[in-house]
C-alpha cells in the first residue's frame, strides 16, 4: 500500500541509498556479478510463483482480509478518560468514543489530542487516523453584554460547538507506562532472522507501529505494525517484502510511477508489482504466507477490470523489484 505523504512534524534522514540515488558499490557490483545460470534459476523460481498464483486465480480468490489485528481483544469496559486531564468525556462523547474503540480494537478506553501527547512526551504515530469529539458550551458575546448592562436585561447566552480530534493512546509511542495500565500486551516476536537480516541490508527506513502498512514515496519511508500484532506472524514477513516492493520504485531505485491516486489504475498497477515481488521474495526465502498473494491481487485485477494478462505484465516489473531487493541477500547460496 502507497500513501500520499502528509507533512513531517520534525525531519528524519531516509537510511536508503547513498548520496546520488545509487545503490552501494559492494551490491552493485554483486548485482552485476551473477552469473546466468544464477539468473535463469531464479528467473525459473518466478515463473513457477506466477503460474502457481495463475492457477489459484482461475480457481477462483476469496476475498483479502488484513492479516493484522487483535482478535480476541476486549476493549475494557469503562466511560473514556482523557489522558492528560484525567477528565471522563460525556454526552455524544462516549459513544463516539466507544465506538471507535471497538471497531479498531483498541485495548484501553485513555484519548489524548496531538498536542497533549506531544506534551506528556510522546507523539502520535505517522498514519494515525484520529476521532472526531465534539465540545458544546455557551457564551455572552461582548455586544450583548453591553446591551444588558445598558438596559438591566440578563444577557442571552449563544451555544456553540467546537469538533477537534483525539487519539487512543494505542495510536502514540513515548508517553508514561501508566497510560497503558489496561493495554493488553502483545504476544512474544517470531523472528526469522534470515528475513530480518534482508530487511535491515537493504538500509530503508522502516517504522514499526500503528495500524497500518504502506510507503511514502516523497518521504521515502516504510511503516508496517509490530509483527505480534499480526494473526499468524509469518504474514509479518510477506508485508514488509510488499512494501520493500514499493519502495523499489522510489525514483533514486528503479523509478517507476508511484503518483497514482488510491483506486486509480496506476495505483492497482503498482498494488500488482508488489504484491508479486513479495511472492518472488517471499519464495527466494522459503517462506510461506498463510494469507494467499492471489487473494490480494484479484482485488486489484476488479479495479483494473483486466484479466490474469495483467500479472504477466505486472510479473516483468516484480522480478526486477525482487532482484533488487535480494541483491542485498548475504545468505544466499553462490
Amino acid at each position: 500500500m502507497r500513501q500520499q505523504a502528509a507533512p513531517l512534524t520534525h525531519n528524519e534522514t531516509p537510511a536508503a541509498l547513498p548520496a546520488g540515488g545509487t545503490a552501494s558499490k559492494s551490491v552493485e557490483q554483486k548485482r552485476k556479478s551473477r552469473t546466468g545460470g544464477k539468473t535463469r534459476k531464479r528467473g525459473d523460481l518466478y515463473q513457477t510463483v506466477t503460474n502457481k498464483i495463475i492457477a489459484q486465480l482461475e480457481a477462483g480468490a476469496v476475498p483479502w482480509v488484513q492479516p493484522w489485528g487483535r482478535d480476541g481483544i476486549q476493549t475494557p469496559f469503562g466511560l473514556p478518560q482523557n489522558g492528560a486531564t484525567g477528565n471522563t468525556y460525556s454526552g455524544i462523547n462516549i459513544l463516539l468514543l466507544w465506538g471507535a474503540a471497538i471497531e479498531t480494537q483498541r485495548s484501553t478506553q485513555t484519548w489524548l489530542t496531538f498536542k497533549q501527547a506531544l506534551g506528556l512526551g510522546g507523539c502520535v504515530r505517522k498514519g494515525e487516523r484520529g476521532t472526531t469529539v465534539c465540545y458544546a458550551d455557551t457564551f455572552i458575546p461582548k455586544v450583548e453584554a453591553e446591551r444588558a448592562q445598558a438596559t438591566g436585561d440578563h444577557p442571552q447566552r449563544i451555544g456553540f460547538l467546537k469538533r477537534y480530534t483525539v487519539f487512543n493512546v494505542d495510536q502514540c509511542e513515548g508517553l508514561p507506562n501508566h497510560l497503558y495500565k489496561n493495554a493488553a500486551p502483545l504476544p512474544q516476536c517470531e523472528a526469522i532472522p534470515r528475513a530480518e537480516a534482508l530487511i535491515k541490508a537493504t538500509g530503508a527506513d522502516f517504522r514499526i507501529g500503528g495500524d497500518n502498512a504502506f510507503f511514502v514515496p516523497s518521504e521515502d519511508f516504510i511503516q508496517v505494525p509490530p509483527q505480534p500484532a499480526f494473526r499468524d506472524q509469518i504474514n509479518y514477513y510477506r508485508t514488509c517484502f510488499h512494501e520493500l516492493g514499493h519502495w523499489t520504485g522510489h525514483k533514486t531505485r528503479l523509478d517507476r510511477a508511484l503518483t497514482g491516486n488510491f483506486g486509480s489504475k496506476d495505483y492497482a498497477r503498482e498494488e500488482l508489482v508488489a504484491e508479486m515481488a513479495s511472492a518472488f521474495i517471499c519464495a527466494a526465502q522459503d517462506i510461506i504466507p498463510t494469507v494467499r498473494h492471489a487473494d490480494y491481487l484479484a482485488n486489484w485485477l476488479q479495479v483494473l477490470k483486466e484479466d490474469k494478462r495483467a500479472i504477466f505484465r505486472a510479473a516483468s516489473l516484480a522480478s526486477k523489484a525482487a532482484d533488487f531487493v535480494l541483491a542485498f541477500d548475504t545468505e544466499a547460496t553462490n
